[in-house]
C-alpha cells in the first residue's frame, strides 16, 4: 500500500508544527487544542449581522399581470430589507431595477468575511486554509472601500493576520471604519501564533458601540494619555467589550475601561497571564462576565449599575486563591460561580473566613441569585460553605455545581451542618435551589438532607444527576425521598430529577445569556 503524507494542518503553519516538535508536543495535538479554542470563542460571538440562509432571487413577472409590490414599499423599508441581507447580495440589489439602484449605497454596510468564503452551507463554514486569506482580505478591502458609509456591522473571523501584508490591511481597514462610522466589530485572528499584535490603529475607531476582539495582542498603551488624567475617552460610545484569550497587560486594560466611560457588558474570555488584577469601575457597567481566565484578583471597586457579576473557571495559575473583593455595588443582583475553594472573598474591607461571625460589613443583601461551585470532596471547601451563605442573606434563587474531584480529602456528614448551626437564606428566603451534577456521594446527600430539613418556603428544587453515576433515575428518586422530612415545609416542595445532558455536564455558561436582561435567571441551565 502506498505511503500517504498526513492530511496537512488547518490551524498551524510549518514554522509553528516544527516548534511544537521542538519542544516535545504533538503538533496534532495543539492542532485539535487549537481548533477547540477556536470553537468556544465562537459560541461567544454575537449572531452574524445578517441572514446567511436569505436567498436573492426574481421572478420574471407573467404575462404582465403581476406587479412589483416590493419595489413600490417606502424607501425606509426597502432599506431594511438590505439590510438583512450579506454585502454581497445587498450590491447586486441594484440591478433589480432603477427604484432598488440607491438603496444598498444608503443602507449601512453589514460585512461578514464567512460570507465571501466557499463551503458556506446551511450555516457551516468550512475551516478555511492560510492560503484563503489573501483573496478574503482583498474581497473585504473592495467591500469597506466601494461603500461610502456609515458601517453598522464588521465580522472578520476567518482569516490569519499574522504576516505584514495582513497587518498592514489591518491598519488600513481600522482607519477606514473610523471614517466610515463602524458601529459593531468581530475581530478574530486564527492562531498561530497567539501573540499576533493589534494595530493601535483600532484605538481611533471611537464610532463603535460593540467590539469582541479574539486571539491578539492587544497594543501597548504606556504611552498614551491616560483618560484618568483628563484625555479624551478612547471610546466615547462602546457599550459592550468582550475580550477573548487577549493577551493584555493589566494597565492597558485599566486604559480600555477607563477610556469607555458608557461601557455596559464586559466579558473576558480565556484571559492569558498578563491580566493579573482586574479592577472595575464604572458609573454604567451593568454586566461583568470572567470565564476560563488566570486572573489573581478581580476588585469591584465602584459599580453602581453593577447587576450580574459572573466568574467560571477562574484560577491562579501558582494553584494559590483568587481574590474577589465586593466594595460598591449597589444594585448587584445576580452573582456566580463563586468556589469556596478557589476564591478568596472580601467584602468591603472584610476577609471572609471559615466560622466568621455574621454582621453588616460581612454581607450583600442585594444578591437574589447566587451559584456555587463547590467540591464536596474537599472537606475545607465544605467548611467554607455555611460561611459564605451567610454572605448572602436574601438569596431565592441558589445553584450548586458539584464539582469532581480526582482526590477526596475528608467527606462531611450530617452532623457537620448540624453544628454549623442555622442559615438564615435556606431557612426563610430560598424558594428555588438547583443542583448539578449529583452524584450520590456521602458529602453531597448529607448536605442536601440539611437543606431539606431546614428549608422552610422552598418551592422548588432542580437536581441534574452526573452522567453515569447511578443505575437508573428511580434510584435517585428514592435517595432523594429519604432526604426529604415526611412532615416538614418541603413535603410539598416539587422536585424534578434529570440526568446531564453528557459525560462534562452540559453547558453551565453562555456569554450571550449572561448579556441578555430579557433572561430573568442567566444561571439556571437544565
Amino acid at each position: 500500500m502506498a505511503h500517504q503524507n498526513p492530511a496537512p494542518f488547518v490551524y498551524l503553519d510549518a514554522a509553528a508544527a516544527a516548534d511544537a516538535r521542538r519542544r516535545g508536543t504533538d503538533p496534532h495535538v495543539l492542532e485539535q487544542s487549537t481548533q477547540d479554542v477556536l470553537k468556544y470563542i465562537y459560541t461567544c460571538l454575537p449572531n452574524a449581522p445578517v441572514y446567511t440562509r436569505a436567498a436573492l432571487s426574481a421572478l420574471p413577472a407573467s404575462s404582465g399581470d403581476a406587479d412589483d409590490r416590493i419595489s413600490a414599499l417606502p424607501f425606509g423599508i426597502l432599506r431594511n430589507i438590505v439590510s438583512r441581507l450579506p454585502a454581497k447580495d445587498a450590491a447586486r440589489t441594484a440591478a433589480l431595477s432603477r427604484r432598488w439602484r440607491p438603496v444598498s449605497r444608503c443602507t449601512p454596510l453589514a460585512l461578514a468575511d464567512a460570507h465571501h468564503l466557499p463551503g458556506l452551507l446551511e450555516g457551516r463554514l468550512r475551516h478555511p486554509a492560510r492560503a484563503d486569506t489573501p483573496a478574503l482580505a482583498a474581497t473585504v478591502s473592495r467591500a469597506v472601500a466601494a461603500h461610502p458609509g456609515p458601517s453598522r456591522a464588521v465580522h472578520l473571523v476567518c482569516g490569519y493576520y499574522a504576516d505584514a501584508a495582513r497587518q498592514r490591511d489591518l491598519a488600513r481597514w481600522f482607519q477606514t471604519f473610523a471614517a466610515k462610522g463602524v458601529a459593531e466589530l468581530v475581530l478574530v485572528n486564527r492562531p498561530w501564533p497567539l501573540d499576533v499584535p493589534l494595530p493601535a490603529a483600532l484605538l481611533e475607531v471611537a464610532t463603535l458601540t460593540r467590539l469582541y476582539l479574539g486571539l491578539w495582542k492587544f497594543p501597548g498603551t504606556s504611552a498614551l494619555p491616560h483618560p484618568n488624567r483628563g484625555a479624551a475617552a478612547v471610546f466615547p460610545h462602546l457599550r459592550e467589550l468582550v475580550l477573548c484569550s487577549m493577551e493584555v497587560e493589566s494597565r492597558d486594560m485599566e486604559y480600555l475601561l477607563a477610556g469607555s466611560p458608557v461601557l455596559e457588558n464586559l466579558g473576558i474570555v480565556g484571559a492569558r497571564k498578563n491580566v493579573t488584577h482586574l479592577r472595575l469601575v464604572g458609573q454604567h457597567l451593568r454586566c461583568v462576565q470572567i470565564c476560563l481566565s488566570a486572573i489573581d484578583s478581580v476588585a469591584v471597586v465602584d459599580t453602581p449599575s453593577l447587576e450580574r457579576l459572573f466568574l467560571w473557571e477562574t484560577m491562579v495559575l501558582d494553584g494559590s486563591c483568587a481574590r474577589l473583593r465586593i466594595g460598591k455595588a449597589p444594585k448587584l443582583r445576580v452573582l456566580g460561580y463563586l468556589n469556596p475553594g478557589i476564591h478568596m472573598l472580601e467584602i468591603r474591607n472584610t476577609v471572609i473566613n471559615a466560622g466568621i461571625k455574621a454582621s453588616p460589613s460581612t454581607m450583600v443583601p442585594g444578591i437574589k441569585i447566587l451559584g456555587l461551585n463547590v467540591r464536596f470532596g474537599v472537606r475545607n471547601d465544605v467548611k467554607m460553605l455555611p460561611t459564605f451563605l451567610r454572605c448572602f442573606p436574601n438569596v431565592e434563587t441558589l445553584h450548586f455545581v458539584s464539582q469532581k474531584t480526582e482526590v477526596v480529602d475528608g467527606k462531611v456528614n450530617l452532623k457537620f451542618w448540624q453544628e454549623a448551626g442555622p442559615i438564615g437564606s435556606i431557612q426563610s428566603c430560598i424558594k428555588m435551589m438547583t443542583f448539578r451534577e449529583f452524584r450520590m456521594e456521602r458529602s453531597e446527600v448529607a448536605f442536601l438532607k440539611f437543606f431539606f430539613q431546614s428549608a422552610q418556603v422552598l418551592n422548588n428544587a432542580v437536581i441534574v444527576v452526573s452522567n453515569g453515576s447511578f443505575t437508573s433515575i428511580r434510584e435517585v428518586m428514592s435517595k432523594l425521598k429519604t432526604l426529604i422530612p415526611e412532615n416538614g415545609p418541603t413535603q410539598s416542595c416539587r422536585v424534578l430529577v434529570y440526568e446531564s445532558s453528557d459525560l462534562d455536564g452540559g453547558a453551565l455558561w453562555r456569554l450571550q445569556k449572561g448579556f441578555d436582561f430579557s433572561v430573568s435567571d442567566p444561571l439556571y441551565y437544565r
